[in-house]
C-alpha cells in the first residue's frame, strides 16, 4: 500500500518560510514499515490529484480548509480514499465528512494506528475518535522530510493545551482544560535525531508548568543549540526562568501581547496580560540576557480604533521588537468569539475558511469603532511599515539583543525579509485554488 501524506497551502502559490510539517513526522513514525508514505507539501511543491496512491491523509487548518477539500475531491473522483485530520476537522468534523471518506478527531498518534489497521484491511471507518490505550508521546521520524526544501529552523514539541483560555483561541477546544506534556528524555531523544542547530518550539504556550518548565532548560542546556519559543508573558517577571532559558540557548521569544488596551484585555480574558502590563518592562527583561522578543497584537475588539493599531506599531518600534504581527482578529470556528459575533449576527462572511468573495487580510465582522474594510487596511499598512527597509535597520541597532552577536543578527536578518516578503505573497489571495 502507498500513502500520500498531503499538506495542503492557503492557495495553491509557494511558500518561502515553510517548516517541516511536524505532524506528518508523527504519522510516519506509527506507519508499518510495509507501508510506503510520500509527502506532498504544497507551500513548497505542487500537488497533483493524479499522483499514484491507494489512499491520501490531509491535514486540514481552517485558512486551508477550502483547499484541502478542493485536492480531496481530485483525488476522490479517482476513486482513492481520502482521510481528513487536523485542526479543523477536529472543530468542525460535521463539514469535513462531507468533503471525505474518513474523518480523524483529535490527536494524529491516537488516531492513526487504528485508520492505517483499517485501511490495510479495506475496512476504513466514517470516523475515528482518539483512542486512550494508544501512546501520545511519539518521536518523530523526520526520514520524511528527506529531500524537502524546509527552513533551517526545526520544529519540536514538549506540551500541547495552555493554562489561559483567551476567547479568540481555540487551543482549549482542540486539547481540552488539561494540559499534556511529554517526558523530557523522549524531548531530549529527539533532539539527538535532529541535525539543525536552531529549534522551534511549537508549543503554543511553553509554560505549562513552571517546575517541568524549568528542569527542560535546565537538561536542554547540554544540547548546546539555539531555540525560540512561544512563552505567556509571566515568565518574563521571573528572573530565574529568564536566566536559565538564556543559558539553555534561548535565541527568541514569541509573545502574545494582544492588546495595550487593558479593557480589551478584559475581554479577550488575557488574565497573565492583565497581570503583568508592563509589556515594555517585559521585553527589557528578555532582552538583558540577549533574547529576541517578537509580540503578536489582535485588533477588532470592543475599544479598538484606527489609533489603536497605529499606536501598537509605534510601541513596537520604539522597543524595537524582532518581529510583529498586527492581525486582524480571527474568529476561529469552535472558539467563543466566533459563537459570540454568530449570535451577534456581526460574521461577514458564511463560513469564512470556504467562502470564495474572501481574501487574505480582511475583516472577518463588523467591530464597534472601526470599519471592517479600514481594520484590515490598517493592520497591512502597520505591517508593512514595520517591514519596511528603513524599519528593519533601525530595530537591528539594538545591539541587546537583535544584533548582540552573529547568531542573533543572522535570526534577526532573515525572519524580517521572509517576513517582509510574506506580508505582500499573502495579503488579499483568496483562499483554495489560485486558477
Amino acid at each position: 500500500m502507498r500513502v500520500a501524506f498531503i499538506n495542503p497551502n492557503i492557495s495553491n502559490r509557494r511558500s518561502r518560510d515553510a517548516m517541516q510539517p511536524l505532524a506528518f513526522a508523527v504519522l510516519q513514525s506509527l506507519t508499518p514499515p510495509d507501508v510506503e508514505t510520500v509527502l506532498l507539501d504544497e507551500r513548497i511543491e505542487d500537488v497533483d490529484t493524479r499522483f499514484p496512491c491507494d489512499a491520501v491523509a490531509i491535514s486540514v487548518q481552517s485558512f486551508t480548509a477550502r483547499r484541502a477539500y478542493e485536492i480531496a475531491a481530485g483525488f476522490r473522483a479517482r476513486g482513492i480514499p481520502v482521510v481528513l485530520g487536523g485542526h479543523h476537522p477536529t472543530l468542525l468534523p460535521q463539514e469535513a465528512a462531507e468533503y471525505c471518506d474518513s474523518v480523524a478527531v483529535g490527536e494524529g498518534e491516537r488516531c492513526w494506528p487504528n485508520i492505517i489497521r483499517d485501511l490495510l484491511r479495506g475496512a476504513l471507518k466514517a470516523r475515528y475518535e482518539p483512542d486512550d490505550s494508544l501512546p501520545r508521546d511519539v518521536i518523530p521520524d523526520r526520514s520524511i522530510f528527506a529531500g524537502k526544501g524546509y527552513s533551517m529552523l526545526r520544529p519540536i514539541q514538549f506540551g500541547r493545551g495552555c493554562r489561559y483560555s483567551c476567547d479568540f483561541c481555540s487551543v482549549n477546544t482542540l486539547y481540552g482544560p488539561t494540559p499534556y506534556q511529554r517526558s523530557i528524555q523522549s524531548v531530549m531523544e529527539e533532539i539527538d535525531t535532529i541535525q539543525s542547530r536552531y529549534l522551534l518550539f511549537v508549543d503554543d504556550n511553553i509554560l505549562l508548568n513552571f517546575n517541568d518548565t524549568m528542569e527542560l532548560f535546565a537538561t536542554l542546556k547540554h544540547k548546546r543549540r539555539k531555540w525560540a519559543c512561544q512563552i505567556s508573558i509571566d515568565s518574563a517577571f521571573n528572573p530565574d526562568m529568564v536566566e536559565s532559558m538564556a543559558d539553555a540557548g534561548c535565541i527568541a521569544v514569541f509573545v502574545g501581547l494582544e492588546s495595550l488596551n487593558p479593557d480589551n484585555l478584559e475581554e479577550i480574558g488575557k488574565i497573565s496580560n492583565l497581570k503583568y502590563q508592563d509589556y515594555g518592562e517585559a521585553i527589557r527583561r528578555f532582552k538583558k540576557r540577549g533574547i529576541m522578543f517578537c509580540g503578536s497584537f489582535v485588533f477588532g475588539y470592543e475599544n479598538d480604533t484606527v489609533e489603536t493599531i497605529e499606536s501598537s506599531y509605534a510601541f513596537a518600534t520604539k522597543t524595537r521588537m524582532c518581529i510583529a504581527h498586527f492581525n486582524t482578529l480571527f474568529p476561529m470556528p469552535g472558539t467563543v468569539l466566533y459563537d459570540r459575533l454568530e449570535r451577534e449576527e456581526r460574521l461577514r462572511f458564511d463560513r469564512w475558511w470556504l467562502d470564495p468573495n474572501f481574501r487574505f487580510g480582511q475583516g472577518m465582522f463588523y467591530p464597534r469603532r472601526i470599519s471592517a474594510a479600514d481594520l484590515g487596511k490598517t493592520c497591512y499598512r502597520m505591517r508593512r511599515r514595520f517591514n519596511s527597509v528603513a524599519n528593519i535597520l533601525y530595530r537591528l541597532t539594538d545591539r541587546c539583543a537583535n544584533s548582540r552577536n552573529l547568531a542573533n543578527t543572522g535570526v534577526f536578518i532573515a525572519a524580517n525579509l521572509i517576513s517582509r516578503k510574506e506580508i505582500m505573497r499573502k495579503q488579499h489571495i483568496k483562499l483554495g485554488a489560485d486558477r
